[in-house]
């Protein structure tokens, strides 16, 4: 026997919940911005290739005594990916010095205020009132 009768849906009823009659926005997600991360990625390759492809011509490269011929558009790819990667060295270890001496100074600062007595400096009689050796 079917509890059910009828339409399972009638014709005055709204999908989805209602907020003062407003529909309810549709809720973000994670997804969603990994998405426009990705398709801006594609993006920036794409016109990367064509940089390269556009600048085929060879070119003489010497670093540091090795000398050889490349395309110019890799080669100012090589450039400019090497000085990203300077960049990002340097930042990183003037945050990790600067997180070391904050740390540094965070620990001499809880020291110098959370110092308790050595009991071994106290006069054991000390706390023992006069009249009473």
């Amino acid at each position: 026997m079917s509890r059910f009768t009828g339409s399972a849906r009638s014709t005055n009823v709204q999908p989805g919940p209602q907020i003062n009659d407003r529909p309810r926005p549709v809720p973000r997600v994670r997804a969603g911005g990994s998405l426009v991360a990705f398709a801006a990625s594609a993006v920036v390759l794409l016109l990367l290739l064509i940089f390269i492809l556009q600048n085929g011509q060879r070119t003489e490269v010497h670093f540091f005594g090795a000398q050889g011929q490349l395309q110019m558009g890799v080669a100012l790819l090589l450039a400019a990916v090497f000085g990203v990667l300077l960049v990002t060295v340097q930042a990183t270890v003037r945050r990790i010095i600067q997180l070391r001496l904050l740390t540094s100074r965070h620990r001499t600062t809880s020291y110098t205020t959370n110092t308790r007595p050595d009991p071994a400096d106290t006069d054991p009689g000390t706390d023992v009132p006069e009249g009473r050796n």
